[in-house]
């Protein structure tokens, strides 16, 4: 068995780089680490391009490797060690699909062998780690595209230019709606337990803080802040991506953040968890941001929850919602012109009852298929795909900082020269 600390030392500087280059008809031929639910999902997404090809597999635990490598036609290497794949001199690029806290050090180290890197959101379930990860693609001039998908959806970046072309005049408040607490699901037992056959605890824990084998830890893992954030991190990355994108904060932090916070529903509290209740105010140099998962029945009797999640754009000119179902405009009761079109703003509501889940059918098409061609292209052009790793630390940064608020109980403002939160 490995430590926390031997994890960490061996995955530094334990690959040398590759230093591939791919022509625009080459296939790029990949590894994939980590196959739970979003993993296999990636699978699927990526093996609709013709030019990725996988050829290897890594999974701790037995049961999912052997599911993955049969998904992938049997015909991959499969290992329990992420470290195999970065050594293959063969492989061009990773896909990362692990749980937060093991983002950091894979997506370091795969830079470091030369490897370019998809790699699911949120960067990481801390701020420290995931300034290391702009670092390592900095340093070492790799692609890496976050899993903020909905960068690569139609109806996001149509809502983008309206927002930013001043449809809605200037925006002054971002409410972000997502119901749910610790991560979502009931709990299973938290008493320590046998890790079940095939499960490699230790290497699962990687460079997490170590505790005794229980199920709820290991499946229900985005609720505890070890491995993740609960929903502030998991459905809130979306919600802050978009909200950074089209206000044009890509590239800063919030100036102040406070956030308030309990655990009413499960007793007693456990406060290594994500809590049940919680709201968060971000405040950015021109405009205010709000993210609660308190949110109102829907009134929509078609799609149920159209109305009830997403980012809420209010402006001088009325209302915009955009979410994975599509979007919605609610022009001001006083009237509004649209600065772009020159004309008084209208009522406008285009929703898809498939799009919450992606389906290739919906009238916006399959977000993390159009993610995957943006990396695959950047792969072989050089280019910076549309969620980089430096975008995708913004995008997360509100985020991470939102749990430091609800942990310390207090305010924090962003110091980006120094790149930490004080």
């Amino acid at each position: 068995m490995e430590s926390r600390r031997t994890f960490l030392q061996a995955s530094a500087g334990a690959v040398l780089a590759s230093g591939s280059v791919l022509g625009a008809n080459d296939r790029i031929q990949v590894g994939l680490i980590g196959y739970g639910r979003r993993g296999g999902q990636l699978r699927n997404s990526f093996a609709r391009h013709a030019d990725c090809v996988f050829v290897a597999a890594c999974d701790v635990e037995q049961t999912r490797l052997q599911q993955g490598v049969a998904a992938m036609g049997g015909k991959v290497d499969s290992y329990s060690d992420y470290r195999r794949i970065l050594e293959r001199k063969d492989i061009d690029a990773v896909i990362v699909a692990t749980p937060d806290h093991w983002h950091s050090p894979i997506l370091v180290a795969a830079c470091e062998a030369g490897k370019d890197v998809y790699i699911e959101k949120p960067a990481s379930n801390a701020i420290e780690p995931a300034w290391k990860m702009v670092e390592a693609a900095k340093k070492y001039s790799r692609v890496v595209q976050v899993g903020c998908q909905q960068r690569s959806w139609s109806q996001f970046q149509d809502c983008a230019r309206r927002i930013q072309e001043g449809q809605l005049g200037r925006i002054n408040h971002c409410i972000l709606l997502f119901e749910g607490g610790g991560g979502g699901g009931p709990r299973s037992s938290a008493s320590s337990q046998k890790p079940p056959a095939g499960l490699d605890w230790e290497a699962w824990q990687g460079p997490a803080a170590r505790h005794p084998y229980s199920a709820d830890r290991h499946r229900n893992w985005r609720s505890y802040f070890d491995y993740g954030g609960g929903t502030v991190t998991d459905w809130g990355v979306h919600l802050t991506d978009v909200m950074t994108w089209y206000m044009r904060a890509g590239n800063k932090g919030p100036l102040l953040t406070s956030a308030a916070a309990q655990y009413l529903f499960r007793q007693p509290p456990d406060f290594e968890m994500a809590p049940d209740t919680y709201s968060i105010t971000w405040k950015y140099d021109n405009f205010v941001g709000t993210f609660t998962n308190a949110t109102l029945p829907s009134q929509d009797p078609e799609f149920m929850r159209s109305d009830a999640y997403g980012d809420y754009f209010y402006g001088e000119n009325g209302v915009l919602l955009v979410n994975r179902f599509g979007h919605a405009v609610m022009p001001s009761r006083r009237g509004g012109m649209s600065q772009s079109a020159g004309q008084p703003l209208k009522a406008e509501r285009v929703m898809d009852s498939d799009g919450l889940d992606e389906s290739p059918d919906s009238k916006f098409a399959h977000a993390t298929i159009l993610h995957a061609r943006n990396f695959l292209d950047c792969v072989k052009s050089r280019q910076q795909p549309v969620c980089d790793m430096e975008t995708g630390f913004y995008s997360s940064l509100p985020c991470l900082l939102a749990v430091m608020s609800i942990r310390q109980g207090r305010s924090f403002t962003w110091d980006g020269a120094a790149a930490k939160a004080v």
